[in-house]
């Protein structure tokens, strides 16, 4: 048996480790820059449109505190005792009378926004200013002074709410330019956990409340978050923002601002007394958010009182103007 010729060694063509670890840390470095640039793409291309989506949404917030919508998306109309019902949108822009909830679409929103919610600047004596008249741009406005609070600039914002009245160049829309069917404060402060942005409508009367909402939170859920839930928002209508005095007499220039959250229930804790006008339910083991809403609504509406008693005077007046004289009376 002859002998084989031994085998000759084969150069190893298998990469030297430095080697290896190299095109491993490349590989990764390269994965992650083709990662973040699809992630920066992607954020660049859904800003605008989340940004649209942020600005809807506070339209929608603020046309439910003012009861120009529900929480269901549905348009509301108040009816002849004051109460809100169903409306449907029609062609012309304006709201009627509908018996079966319709949903109202994207535009639909938009629209009735602009018609019946209207941007002014109020400065701290109570004066109204149209931000062209004041020579500010609304959009950068809003945006800068979101989170610090509009209550702390030297112009004010509020919205009002405009009557549902047809469309541009109506006669009776003209001649109705100065009226108000109410107004909407801009609200934030802290919950336990962080910032909480909200909006409270107002009757004309400057005092009593149309609606609120609370849209921006990051409170527990279940607990604080509450804040945001229907139910619980729907005990605001009604309340006054200044508070009544023990007497039940309301003194416009001294009294108390806001909207009190109490821990438990104002029947049990306040029963008739006239404080009660200007308290809701606190909300179980989540008192610390409570404080921050009663908190808010009180460091809020502190800066705007000039206005608010101007509201009051006015409301006082009409009332006055709308009793009939002693000689109507007799005629009668």
């Amino acid at each position: 048996m002859s002998e084989q010729p031994p085998k000759q060694a084969t150069p190893d063509s298998s990469p030297a480790p430095g080697m290896s670890n190299y095109r491993t840390i490349m590989f990764m470095v390269i994965l992650s820059f083709i990662c973040a640039l699809i992630l920066s793409v992607l954020a660049s291309v859904l800003a605008k449109p989340k940004e649209i989506a942020k600005e809807l949404d506070r339209s929608k917030q603020m046309m439910i505190a003012a009861k120009i919508l529900n929480h269901e998306g549905n348009f509301l109309l108040p009816d002849s005792d004051g109460k809100s019902v169903l409306a449907k949108y029609s062609p012309d822009g304006l709201l009627v009378p509908g018996s079966v909830p319709q949903i109202a679409t994207q535009q639909q929103l938009l629209e009735v926004f602009k018609r019946r919610l209207r941007p002014f600047l109020v400065d701290k004596e109570g004066k109204l200013n149209t931000f062209e008249a004041a020579k500010i741009v609304e959009d950068q406005y809003v945006n800068t002074y979101k989170k610090s609070g509009y209550y702390k600039e030297p112009l004010m914002l509020i919205y009002k709410i405009m009557p549902n009245l047809a469309a541009e160049g109506n006669v009776e829309k003209e001649a109705s330019e100065d009226l108000a069917e109410g107004y909407v404060i801009p609200v934030n402060g802290f919950g336990l956990w962080d910032a909480i942005y909200g909006y409270l409508a107002i009757k004309p009367d400057g005092d009593s409340v149309i609606g609120i909402t609370w849209y921006d939170q990051k409170e527990t859920p279940g607990l604080g978050a509450n804040i945001a839930d229907p139910p619980w928002q729907n005990l605001f209508p009604g309340k006054k923002i200044f508070q009544a005095g023990a007497s039940g007499q309301t003194d416009f220039k001294t009294a108390p601002l806001g909207i009190v959250v109490v821990k438990g229930k104002v029947a049990e804790v306040l029963g008739d007394a006239p404080k009660a006008r200007s308290a809701v339910d606190g909300m179980a083991g989540a008192t610390l958010t409570g404080n921050g809403v009663t908190d808010a609504y009180r460091d809020v509406l502190a800066p705007y009182r000039s206005f608010l008693m101007k509201l009051q005077a006015e409301s006082g007046k009409q009332k006055v103007n709308d009793k009939p004289s002693e000689i109507q009376k007799k005629g009668d």
